[in-house]
């Protein structure tokens, strides 16, 4: 039994303490608490209470100070509220210290916890649940406290009960260091899976969907391919890198991948764990960010993206923006955007608009690399002519006394292969 089936929380009532930077303006701070109040919904955890601290100095040892510490956590006990989630990022060392004041009835958890915990909840397929059982891990070891100490666990297998005067915490840390161990072993034969996977689809051209979390990616790659991948209207819906065939208005082979949604401040425990599913990013021809163009703060969602697909190392891959949900603005602020983002695509995927000119748009970016050629084909070598229609766009076709000739378009290395047939 591993150390995360043992150790289980119960999400019911929070108090959410803001925090508000110095630096940080209401309409940030606003956004700021609005996402973690959604990722505190998605995690089914209910808000009871926001309570602001303006922060104006970080305590190393408990990040705001003892005495408002021990303000918002007597708060937390008159609201009965198991949980207070912090809208910051907590050193592992103030995780610890804050959770000893809080002590045993009362759980700390900030951002990153969060959206671990999102993603826990949501992993599906055995690829998923193992890159989000080690990045929990990876979060949690150093943040152990005594207040899991005094939980009661059936422990079986060789090696789990510590030796005489060993403590809980202790064998704690033991435990989650050997489940860590398996599942680093665990992603790297999967990775190497994934990527025979990936040399399959090394002839087609490869697409990736990629955007801030609840862009609209699924619903998107459910027009584009006809397909039913799963969709809600939620944080962190999609965490399996979905790949379908798209068909393009150009004899070219083409997949998509609908990848994992991004997050500003992404924990950078769940981007390592992650690496495996970005791969399928890493290996595309053509990125496609998606943007949600009803958003109130789209340059914070681009930004992000930019930052995201940098840190991942594929910020030298060609990309086109994709603005979704325009069905949802004014025409004032799509001619807005328009104007901001010339050469970018428009679309709705709920109303089903603008999939055409997509598709149009990447059809043309797969076949940068065709040319035009006319190719004359004797009687005798009739064979290849069902390869050239299915290999090539075919737009003229003669047929002569002592030959046929045609003129198509597609790849080099298409009319290099029908030369050597012809040839032979």
């Amino acid at each position: 039994m591993s150390f995360l089936e043992e150790y289980k929380i119960n999400y019911t009532d929070a108090l959410l303490l803001g925090i508000k930077e110095a630096d940080q303006n209401s309409i940030e701070y606003n956004e700021d608490i609005e996402e973690v109040s959604l990722l505190c919904k998605t995690l089914g955890l209910q808000i009871v209470e926001n309570c602001q601290h303006n922060l104006r100095k970080i305590y190393p040892a408990t990040y705001i100070s003892k005495q408002k510490a021990s303000e918002i956590i007597n708060k937390a006990k008159e609201l009965h509220c198991d949980n207070i989630v912090i809208n910051a990022e907590i050193t592992p060392g103030q995780m610890k210290n804050l959770q000893d004041i809080a002590g045993y009835d009362i759980r700390i958890l900030d951002r990153t916890g969060i959206i671990i915990d999102i993603f826990s909840v949501h992993a599906k397929t055995g690829e998923a649940k193992t890159q989000v059982s080690l990045a929990k891990l990876e979060y949690m070891l150093p943040r152990l406290t005594r207040q899991w100490t005094h939980l009661e666990r059936q422990m079986g297998g060789t090696g789990t009960r510590g030796g005489p005067g060993e403590k809980q915490i202790e064998i704690d840390r033991r435990l989650i260091r050997r489940d860590i161990d398996k599942l680093k072993n665990d992603l790297i034969r999967i990775q190497k899976s994934r990527r025979t996977q990936n040399k399959h689809r090394s002839s087609a051209f490869q697409i990736s969907l990629v955007g801030y979390t609840n862009a609209g990616k699924s619903s998107l790659m459910n027009v584009l391919t006809d397909s039913d991948v799963y969709v809600k209207n939620e944080l962190f819906a999609t965490l399996d890198s979905t790949t379908k065939k798209l068909k393009l208005n150009v004899n070219k082979a083409s997949v998509i991948s609908d990848t994992v949604g991004f997050i500003q401040k992404l924990p950078h425990e769940l981007v390592a764990s992650f690496r495996s599913t970005l791969s399928d990013i890493q290996d595309s021809d053509l990125i496609l960010k998606v943007v949600d163009s009803s958003y109130s703060n789209i340059d914070m969602h681009i930004l992000t993206i930019e930052d995201t697909i940098k840190s991942i190392e594929c910020d030298k891959i060609e990309t086109r923006f994709v603005f979704n949900k325009i069905d949802l603005i004014t025409a004032e602020r799509l001619k807005a955007l328009m104007k901001r983002f010339p050469g970018s695509i428009f679309t709705s995927a709920f109303r089903r608009i603008g999939h055409e000119n997509l598709i149009s748009n990447i059809s043309d970016l797969a076949s940068t690399d065709f040319i035009k050629r006319t190719i004359k084909i004797k009687y005798s070598d009739l064979s290849i002519i069902d390869y050239i229609y299915k290999s090539l766009d075919v737009y003229v076709r003669k047929d002569t006394s002592r030959y046929v000739e045609i003129s198509a378009k597609g790849p080099k290395s298409i009319f290099k292969k029908i030369d050597r047939l012809i040839k032979t």
